[in-house]
């Protein structure tokens, strides 16, 4: 028989202010502490020196992962010129080097090349995995790492600041599966300059903001204290980019068990994914087809 998980039954999201020198697993980890939350995950990882917004997701919540994972997002990150590094980070070492230097002009004219639908291969030190093991434990065992370009979505990307002529700080919104280091290692390249990304913070992602989170010492400050269930977004935070579709009590009784189960008309098309409610609270994400939700993913009432 599974041991049964011990912890709390809490559900929501929880927004960290991510500091740099900490791994997103351990953000998670400390907030499943903190809360004594029996389930907890993350929608969408940062490398260990990044910084920002982490959002994390607790019990029930931890199904409305996809659609934040799924989110646009946004980053500020400064991209030194004239050297590369075998992690496209600060942290890495040098590899090859460079004496020339863009103009402003230059770069701005340089990133209308990665707006759009661009393909994008991730660093060797990343968390890909190759024929089951992680890029960046073979990397770090000096395998020949050749990975894949994938597909991105950037919707904008943007000159912010030239502190100097080794640096710029970029802006930029993207969807799923963007990788910052690839764009200011492939930025150096189109430049013919190099680079890496020296810092790195995310904004925002899907509806959660970094200036919304909570710092790790406020919440190691608040461990154990139910002021800081006063910080959770409710799990239906998740679902903002979705319609949503009232559903009838009896609706929501069929939903819950697997069911097709009727909604009221809303903003949802047929064969649109959505999210059904009842008095404000979600109880079932699915396909909207002829006045009815057919459910691929059902919340525990908390009731």
């Amino acid at each position: 028989m599974a041991r049964k998980r011990k912890g709390r039954d809490i559900s929501g999201w929880l927004v960290v202010d991510k500091p740099a020198g900490i791994t997103s697993t351990s953000v998670v980890n400390k907030v499943r502490w903190a809360l004594q939350a029996k389930k907890a995950g993350h929608a969408g990882t940062l490398d260990p020196e990044a910084t920002g917004v982490l959002a994390v997701a607790l019990g029930e919540a931890t199904k409305t992962v996809p659609y934040i994972t799924d989110a646009l997002k946004a980053y500020k990150f400064e991209v030194r010129f004239g050297v590369a590094t075998n992690t496209d980070d600060a942290e890495g070492e040098v590899i090859a080097t460079s004496d020339t230097r863009p103009t402003d002009d230059e770069i701005k004219e340089a990133l209308h090349g990665f707006i759009g639908d661009i393909m994008q291969v991730p660093p060797k030190f990343s968390a890909v995995k190759i024929d089951g093991e992680r890029a960046y434990k073979l990397a770090r065992d000096g395998e020949d790492v050749t990975l894949a370009a994938r597909p991105l979505w950037v919707d904008e990307l943007l000159l912010a600041d030239r502190p100097d002529a080794d640096r710029a700080v970029l802006e930029m919104v993207c969807g799923k599966g963007g990788y910052v280091r690839s764009i200011a290692r492939d930025l150096g390249d189109k430049l013919g300059c190099k680079g890496h990304v020296t810092w790195l913070r995310r904004v925002w992602s899907g509806p959660f903001e970094a200036e919304d989170g909570l710092t790790l010492d406020r919440i190691d400050a608040l461990a154990h204290d139910p002021a800081l269930d006063a910080h959770l977004l409710p799990l239906e935070a998740g679902l903002t980019d979705l319609p949503e579709l009232r559903c009838t009590p009896e609706g929501a009784a069929r939903l819950r068990n697997g069911n097709p189960g009727m909604v009221y008309p809303g903003d949802a098309e047929y064969g649109d994914e959505a999210w059904a409610s009842l008095d404000g609270r979600a109880v079932a994400v699915g396909i909207y087809k002829a006045g009815e939700l057919h459910p691929s993913r059902v919340f525990v009432d908390p009731a």
